[in-house]
């Protein structure tokens, strides 16, 4: 079996990988005859032609002989070959307008695309992701954006980097005054939030004690979704009917945001739920919080402030309280800065690749080995020119039919 680790086509260019130089060589070792990879050429990938092709690993222009063709973002719809097996981040399953063409494409030339973000295992948990890089550096941006718009520290971007050792030693320079810092979300992304956090030596309180105590040092509260969301009618929470139908349930986050100065938002949001706040939220001045750094990046989604997303070469804007128009970032010292990178773990991109090849290595690659692979089977978006069952509900979409 040929594996192709195609160079990244869309822009701006991302440059992590599916396996770094060493696992390719590992994996090759261990399934000796069974598995042959060859990586497609490319100036911006995070490990270079040179580091693959001194483990002896072919560095090829052309990848088209390979049965599988992995990648990280989307493929450019020029690039995609007919009759190809693909892995990538589609973006495509929650119905993305931006990408109906991409799956238009597909379909038209009979691949089958399957996608990390529905590698699975039987207990329906994800085995493949990025999230605690997205977590690490969203975190480590949310304190690059304080130290900006308060002057108080200047630390090197995450992507100036080499990699998480040069991140934590810039952490160092951290000086936070008493501030208190609210964190929601406590999947991998909250870990991750949290490892950066540890790093600086901070005080984690309870979410009661945050909003209650006074403090001489920087504190924070990671929330859970029962510390800020209740049920309409009674106030009560009860976790599995949140999940299966959130519309019955309000915020009530605002008593964090009256005494909070910086949000990190790392709760995955289903759109039915309620908004952390509202746009008039912001205005009243109580709204204290003055920096968001929005690793979900859901536009008009949890956090209403992130209209647009950020990018690594310009991570921040600013929102104005009282007109919630987009100015410039630190601009105004009164508005809220916005971080709200899309694509955070990209900043990291040699620490992300190799957890990330990791995972592959073991949840996926033994599965490509079984030719009757359920995991892989349910992963699976398109096949033989159409939408396999998993993913029927797709076909409206697809057709032009859905609301975008």
């Amino acid at each position: 079996m040929k594996i192709g680790l195609i160079r990244e086509g869309k822009n701006p260019p991302d440059k992590r990988v599916a396996f770094t130089p060493q696992q390719v060589k590992n994996i090759q070792e261990k399934y000796s005859g069974a598995i042959e990879f060859f990586v497609q050429s490319s100036p911006i990938r995070c490990y270079t032609d040179d580091e693959y092709s001194s483990l002896g690993i072919p560095v090829v222009d052309d990848v088209s002989h390979c049965d599988w063709l992995l990648g990280i973002k989307e493929v450019p719809i020029s690039q995609l070959i007919p009759d190809k097996n693909y892995l990538f981040f589609s973006h495509t399953i929650k119905e993305q307008a931006y990408n109906r063409p991409l799956l238009q494409a597909i379909l038209d030339k009979n691949i089958k695309l399957l996608d990390y973000e529905v590698l699975k295992n039987d207990k329906g948990q994800r085995t493949v992701a990025f999230g605690r890089w997205a977590g690490i550096v969203g975190a480590y941006n949310g304190l690059w954006t304080y130290g900006k718009k308060s002057g108080l520290f200047d630390l090197k971007r995450a992507h100036e980097c080499f990699d998480r050792n040069e991140l934590d030693q810039e952490l160092a320079k951290v000086q936070l005054p008493p501030i208190k810092i609210v964190v929601t979300g406590t999947g991998r992304v909250g870990k991750g939030v949290l490892e950066v956090l540890e790093t600086i030596s901070l005080r984690q309180v309870s979410p009661h004690d945050l909003i209650h105590n006074y403090y001489d040092e920087a504190v924070f509260a990671v929330l859970d979704n029962d510390d800020y969301n209740r049920r309409k009618t009674d106030g009560g929470f009860e976790q599995q009917e949140f999940y299966t139908a959130p519309q019955k349930y309000e915020s009530h986050f605002l008593k964090y945001a009256e005494v909070s100065d910086i949000l990190i938002a790392a709760a995955y949001w289903d759109n039915r739920a309620p908004r952390l706040f509202t746009r008039s939220d912001i205005a009243s001045e109580d709204f204290n919080i003055s920096v968001i750094a929005d690793i979900t990046c859901d536009i008009e989604g949890s956090i209403p402030t992130t209209m647009k997303p950020s990018t690594i070469a310009d991570p921040v804007y600013d929102v104005d309280r009282e007109t919630f128009e987009i100015l410039p970032a630190f601009g105004k010292q009164s508005s809220i800065s916005v971080m709200a990178i899309d694509n955070l773990p990209t900043e990291l991109p040699r620490n992300a690749s190799e957890e990330f090849g990791s995972q592959l290595s073991e949840h996926f690659i033994p599965e490509l080995l079984n030719e009757e692979s359920k995991i892989l089977d349910r992963a699976t978006i398109t096949k033989e020119g159409d939408l396999t069952i998993e993913f029927i509900y797709l076909k409206d979409f697809v057709e032009g039919k859905s609301a975008d």
